[in-house]
């Protein structure tokens, strides 16, 4: 169902991808929107070791949510910064797109816990973090993207 890598030189391991979703703080979740268009967000995103998962929060309406509760299939795409050889004026980037489908999860204490993992991937500031849950929590909606296929690769820019 899944595509083979054309490119299978530039391919990376499934622990690079795991390592650049771990780390860099945002991607791009696209999902089937209205009208069967494409929908495409930046969104900031946590990559949970322990079951595998991407987890993003939002607002519990709009767009994206509409488009998640009829049809779960996504892909995420997350990028790194790239790395500029040594004289060379291109950069050499990896990027990971996973497939899966969304499920929405309506537990209180899994969106405040993964929100404060979240939160770290930007600032160590434990009394900033539990003061936007406090605020903002109540209407929080935590979704997970279930990885079923994952690939990535380098690419120079030239």
């Amino acid at each position: 169902m899944f595509r083979e890598m054309l490119r299978s030189r530039q391919q990376l391991t499934t622990e690079e991808c795991i390592e650049i979703l771990k780390h860099e703080p945002r991607g791009i979740l696209s999902v089937l929107g209205e009208g069967d268009y494409p929908y495409g967000m930046p969104l900031n995103h946590y990559y949970c070791e322990e079951d595998g998962k991407l987890y993003f929060h939002g607002g519990r309406n709009g767009h994206k949510i509409d488009a998640i509760r009829r049809h779960n299939k996504a892909s995420f795409c997350v990028y790194d910064q790239g790395v500029r050889q040594e004289g060379e004026w291109f950069l050499c980037i990896r990027s990971v797109i996973v497939f899966g489908r969304i499920e929405i999860i309506d537990d209180r204490g899994k969106t405040y816990e993964i929100a404060r993992r979240l939160s770290y991937k930007f600032t160590k500031d434990e009394g900033y973090i539990e003061s936007e849950i406090q605020k903002s929590g109540p209407g929080t909606l935590l979704f997970a993207l279930k990885p079923e296929h994952m690939t990535g690769k380098v690419v120079k820019e030239s």
